[in-house]
Order: structure tokens, then sequence, then C-alpha cells
């Protein structure tokens, strides 16, 4: 209830709890300053928080779009990798067929 900082003073003996109206305005209005000054320290802080998360959510789109196209090449690239291999074991098949009927051929000269 009381400000931070701001402790009750307590009373000492034979003192009397009565306020006045003009002491229980300027209580009220401490009171409703600090309130004031916490909440625009907060809505400060949120603003902050705001601002970074926006700037997460930008950065994690930019990361998933760079992460997307790295996927996306690396399956050409093992794409392109299996057709030369395709094409590399075809040529060689061609070419030991080649070899092995130049080998029977000769041995039935």
């Amino acid at each position: 209830m009381y400000p931070q900082g701001r402790h009750p003073v307590p009373l000492q003996p034979g003192q009397s709890f009565k306020f006045t109206v003009l002491e229980t305005l300027d209580r009220i209005k401490e009171e409703f300053q600090f309130l004031q000054a916490q909440y625009h320290s907060l809505k400060l802080e949120c603003e902050k928080l705001a601002s970074e998360k926006t700037e997460m959510q930008r950065h994690y789109i930019m990361y998933y779009e760079m992460s997307y196209g790295l996927n996306i090449e690396m399956h050409k690239q093992v794409g392109k990798l299996c057709l030369q291999n395709s094409e590399y074991v075809s040529a060689k098949r061609s070419l030991l067929g080649y070899l092995v009927d130049v080998c029977l051929s000769v041995e039935h000269v």
C-alpha cells in the first residue's frame, strides 16, 4: 500500500491516529505519483519486450528461409550426384561388358 522505500512512521505513546484532510490528500498524491512512475516504467519495459519479440521473429523467419533454401540446394546437389553416379556406373558397365566380350572372343579364336 505504501510506495517502496517509504515506511509508515510508528505512533509514539499518547499520539493519536488523526490525519488532516491535507495530509491524507498529500499521501494519496504521493502514492498516485509513485504508481504513475511504476506504470510508466512497466509500460517502457513492455514496449522494449515487444520490440525484442518482433526482432526475434524477424530473425527466426530469416533463418528459416535460409535453412529452407539450403535444404533445397542440398537436394539439387544430391540429385545431380546421383545422376552423375548413375551415368558413371552405366559407362563402367558398358566398358566391362565390352571387355568381357573382347576377352571371350579372344579365347575362342
